[in-house]
């Protein structure tokens, strides 16, 4: 997919570079000449204008891109003004970063595709990896929506599958059981491995190194992880 992104600060150009990493094709702009040379070697084109000025900005491939992305946080009045201009131009998908709520509230006025706040989300994920104290992982579907990868606790070790009532009483579902295994490699060496089983009997005992994959609201998760650490 190709991208453009407006507002090559450290924000905009870290995502710049992931995403050319990842094989898409990104066109950058930024006032700052400095901030475009950092990253112009990384990306398919830049370009050093005002994105604030409705002729500069529409010398941009704003109808050729997937999406345009406007990564300015520092700059409250260019963030509106560009997310103004480009609705203005009908750009068709736009996203903007929002850092704090009166810059959110005010882009949530424009109806744009989608409001980025990094910071505040950074802030939430760090809090919910340290409530979980590492021993599970988890990414976030929609808004109260994740799915949940947790190694078995020593509490559940030879526990039944069913014996968990984790639909019933808390709510998730799940999805995949994760099976620890001793194997040996090419070398005859012992080593430990874990296949994922998507179809697997209620009553099999859980065992060390297993695992659960399952999805639910994150309220629901951590009443069920409290309830076995």
């Amino acid at each position: 997919m190709k991208y453009l992104i407006i507002g090559l600060g450290h924000y905009g150009a870290t995502l710049a570079m992931e995403l050319t990493a990842m094989g898409h094709e990104v066109v950058g702009a930024d006032g700052n000449g400095l901030h475009v040379d950092s990253v112009k070697d990384r990306m398919a084109a830049s370009f050093v204008l005002d994105a604030t000025d409705e002729m500069a900005l529409s010398v941009l491939p704003l109808k050729s891109v997937d999406a345009v992305i406007v990564a300015i946080g520092d700059n409250f009045g260019a963030s509106v003004r560009i997310v103004s201009l480009l609705k203005k131009l009908k750009v068709k998908r736009i996203y903007a970063r929002a850092v704090d709520e009166v810059h959110k509230g005010v882009l949530e006025a424009f109806s744009i595709d989608r409001i980025l706040t990094p910071e505040q989300d950074a802030a939430r994920l760090l809090a919910q990896q340290l409530e979980l104290d590492g021993g599970a992982e988890f990414f976030q579907i929609d808004g109260n929506t994740y799915v949940f990868k947790l190694e078995i606790p020593e509490k559940l070790v030879g526990y039944h599958i069913n014996e968990l009532n984790l639909e019933q009483e808390f709510g998730l579902k799940l999805i995949s059981l994760v099976q620890g295994k001793q194997v040996k490699n090419f070398l005859g060496i012992s080593v430990f491995e874990k296949e994922v089983a998507n179809t697997f009997p209620e009553d099999y005992a859980l065992q060390k190194g297993d695992g659960l994959v399952c999805y639910g609201s994150y309220s629901s998760f951590m009443q069920f992880w409290k309830s076995v650490r």
